[in-house]
């Protein structure tokens, strides 16, 4: 349990080393209020369009009798926008990330320079193309992750009394896990730790994860909240991936922006740590 608080102060101390550094912090808003915009528009569209898509994919329903065609592709229009709209919180890190992912991975390196004992952060040795690849990849496996995850939860949604109390929480926890991987991933891959070693890193503290990552998922069910609080989640991550692999963290760094970016760098040569 005690690893419970200690990921939700990692989480505020995120949040709290964006607000002292302020170009950071507006550099980290970009991707999120891109993704917004697209999501919105997809969601709009949804409602829109939704119950004309769900009439067309059931014609057999055309020949029952009273009320039952409306009832029946009512329920599934409902069903289909829950569904999208729980697709949309397990995704919204991942596509912000993978938009994002210059914006993020200099914020990261900031964070690491600004806690590191020696200032120096571990940089990524790959191209960009290929770094935007892997982080492709590896959301694309978490989403189906998640995915599945979603779908099983659903149906233990109709659960008399279990699916209206224990399911939800589950699914917060559940949501939670997937949010934290996705996030302690921009600093993790940069030391290129393979998707399958973080997820064994994350398992093995799982109440640490859940204090980070459970708090969030509840955030994130609104998507404006979660626009403002991905950067100081990548920072707080940042800061959560250097304890899950026993680095030090120099606390207590009031260092702005300006002295975060003119810290001397480690040699391009240089091996980074989990390589």
């Amino acid at each position: 349990m005690r690893d419970l608080g200690t990921g939700f102060r990692y989480l505020l101390k995120g949040q709290r080393w964006v607000a002292r550094h302020g170009r950071s912090y507006g550099f980290g808003l970009l991707p999120g209020l891109i993704t917004l915009v697209l999501y919105a528009a997809a969601l709009v569209a949804l409602s829109l369009w939704g119950e004309d898509a769900v009439r067309w994919a059931t014609p057999f329903a055309d020949d029952w009798s009273g009320p039952w065609p409306g009832l029946f592709r009512g329920f599934l229009t409902v069903v289909l926008f829950a569904l999208a709209l729980l697709l949309a919180v397990v995704t919204f890190t991942a596509v912000t990330l993978l938009i994002g992912q210059p914006f993020y991975e200099n914020l990261s390196e900031r964070v690491d320079r600004d806690v590191s004992p020696d200032g120096h952060a571990p940089e990524s040795e790959l191209p960009l193309w290929r770094e935007l690849w892997i982080s492709a990849r590896d959301s694309l496996r978490i989403v189906v992750r998640a995915a599945l995850w979603g779908v099983l939860l659903f149906g233990c949604g109709f659960i008399p009394v279990v699916g209206q109390t224990v399911v939800p929480v589950l699914g917060f926890f559940v949501t939670g896990f997937f949010l934290t991987e996705e996030l302690t991933a921009v600093a993790l891959q940069r030391r290129g730790v393979e998707l399958r070693t973080r997820l064994t890193l994350l398992r093995s503290r799982k109440t640490l994860v859940w204090g980070f990552g459970t708090p969030l998922a509840v955030a994130f069910l609104v998507p404006v909240v979660a626009v403002f609080l991905m950067p100081g989640a990548v920072a707080g991550a940042t800061l959560m991936a250097r304890d899950l692999l026993g680095e030090d963290i120099q606390e207590g760094g009031e260092k702005g922006d300006r002295a975060a970016t003119t810290l001397p760098r480690p040699p391009s040569g240089s091996p980074s740590p989990g390589r």
